[in-house]
């Protein structure tokens, strides 16, 4: 067992150590099940399986879609789409450095209907999304584009009329076929918000028992953590009653709120709901629903988030985790940092490895590409690779991050001949917004590189208090040598708007040309369940 393995096994053994004497509030898991970013989470169910859709924003491909039969353990089984090519920003090629940072594909919502899967979404700048498939695992197309319907949720009506619920409360009727907004239909605002007079946000449509439900995350109301709120009526037009479904802080991280219910292949209903937890991101909370007077109350007896903390945290090998880059194809659990360039990039030109070229110049990783990112996960986590980098050319920068809206940066510089091992913080700066991005690049500490293999490795902690990612490298993956300085890790919805991730890059800061080999990348998170 390698020092990593050693400290996490450690950290296990302390914390559960002093989790035994907790309530377990009535709960078999631990939560949060999906200790990651996940947000904005969307069910449906089919069959024996509990669906889920989440943001990944200017992640590609976009749109994870995964499944479950118990909603602890998830996987990764398909994407919605590929890339997005309606708009240059999330290729890096728009005028003035225009990017897709903080922007791309919102708070989905998937539906199953008739024998299909419907996800509707919205992506910043171009609009309104319809994808449909026979099954979740793919493949998806595109059936429809249209209007910004901000966080909007689909609903089929038992008379075959079709809504998208968005906004504060709003509801659009769409043409049966799905094309498009229907002319001269349903399109009104259901009713006031009386004491939620800002925003409510992640509409969560559905019909049961002859009611309509409208679930809404109310985040920003004084005096009151972020919370899950309800709406209900009988009838499109009529009046609609309103009750606060869920309002608790749990741990040390605030309110819990937005997230969405389903009726499980069992026969009960259970919720997602994610709550905001630093820098790892927003992660999802699973808890029952119960049935009271008509209304889905969520959390346990008292409205708490249950909780066993007695168990590990479930584990997320189904999105998370692993990879000898031995497929033909990539493991679905990595996405690249916007759309990239399909012929700058390789798992066949050195079978077993993954070769990242130096195609496209770039100032810093923020506007790189090619970056290929996985989530990190809480409590605490680390991630390894090997690289040769024997084939960079004069300018190239390769290696290993903790990517955020500020990263921590392990690269191969190559200048001159000469290859220097660089832990740099990168500072994303924005001029117009989110949108118009370039780095400020600071080095904490460089060391002459004579080996043309080197291990890196990041670790990550984001217990309560912590939230930071520390970086070693290495020339036989055995004894390992801090490099630079501690870096704090923050999770900044005004720049990137997503949680931390794991991050492979290499790119050209002069002239393409070189590239670097990968051999393999490897996860570790002893606090979960194997």
């Amino acid at each position: 067992m390698n020092r990593a393995l050693i400290a996490f096994a450690s950290l296990v053994v302390m914390l559960v150590a002093g989790a035994a004497d907790l309530p377990r509030n009535g709960a078999t898991y631990r939560n949060p099940v999906l200790f990651a970013d996940c947000p904005d989470p969307t069910m449906c169910r089919a069959g024996d399986y509990v669906y889920l859709v989440t943001t990944t924003m200017f992640f590609m491909p976009g749109g994870p879609v995964m499944r479950s039969k118990d909603m602890v353990h998830w996987e990764t089984v398909s994407y919605l789409f590929d890339r997005i090519d309606t708009n240059p920003e999330y290729s890096f090629e728009a005028d003035g450095g225009r990017t897709g940072y903080g922007a791309g594909q919102w708070a989905t919502s998937l539906v199953y209907h008739k024998g299909k899967f419907y996800a509707w979404f919205i992506v910043n700048g171009a609009g309104g999304f319809m994808y449909t498939a026979d099954k979740a695992e793919g493949p998806w197309r595109l059936l429809s584009r249209g209007a910004h319907l901000h966080d909007g949720s689909l609903v089929f009506d038992d008379d075959g009329r079709v809504y998208v619920f968005h906004g504060s409360g709003h509801v659009t009727e769409l043409k049966e076929d799905l094309t498009g907004v229907k002319p001269g239909g349903l399109d009104r605002q259901l009713f006031e918000r009386g004491e939620e007079t800002s925003l409510l946000e992640g509409s969560a449509a559905f019909k049961k028992d002859g009611y309509y439900y409208l679930m809404m995350v109310s985040a920003f109301l004084p005096g009151h953590p972020r919370r899950e709120v309800c709406y209900r009526s009988r009838s499109l037009t009529g009046k609609w009653e309103k009750k606060v479904i869920l309002e608790t802080e749990f741990e040390s991280w605030g309110g819990v709120g937005q997230g969405c219910v389903v009726e499980c292949p069992d026969g009960k209903w259970r919720a997602l709901v994610f709550q905001d937890r630093g820098g790892v991101g927003r992660v999802p909370c699973l808890m029952d629903v119960t049935w009271k007077d008509g209304w889905p109350m969520l959390g346990d007896k008292d409205g708490k988030i249950p909780n066993d903390t007695a168990k590990l945290y479930p584990s997320l090998s189904g999105i998370v985790g692993s990879d000898e880059f031995s497929k033909k194809a990539l493991d679905l659990r990595w996405q690249w940092n916007h759309n990239p360039l399909d012929g700058a990039w390789s798992l066949s030109e050195r079978p077993g490895w993954l070769r990242l070229k130096a195609q496209k110049v770039a100032p810093s990783i923020v506007t790189a590409r090619n970056t290929l990112t996985q989530r990190m996960v809480g409590p605490a986590c680390a991630g390894e690779t090997r690289l040769d980098v024997s084939k960079m050319k004069d300018g190239d920068r390769a290696g290993l991050a903790a990517f955020q809206s500020d990263s921590a940066v392990l690269a191969v510089v190559c200048e001159g001949g000469k290859k220097r091992l660089v832990m740099s913080e990168v500072k994303s700066v924005f001029d117009d917004g989110r949108r118009n991005a370039r780095a400020e690049e600071t080095e904490r500490e460089s060391v002459e590189l004579k080996s043309d293999i080197v291990y890196m490795r990041v670790r990550a902690d984001f217990r309560a208090g912590q939230d930071w990612a520390e970086m070693d490298w290495s020339l036989d993956g055995k004894g390992w040598r801090r490099i630079g300085t501690r870096f704090p890790l923050r999770f900044d919805w005004q720049r990137y708007f997503v949680g931390s991730r794991f991050a492979l890059f290499c790119y050209p800061t002069k002239a393409p040309g070189g590239c670097v080999d990968f051999d393999w990348f490897h996860f570790s998170c002893e606090e979960h369940e194997k």
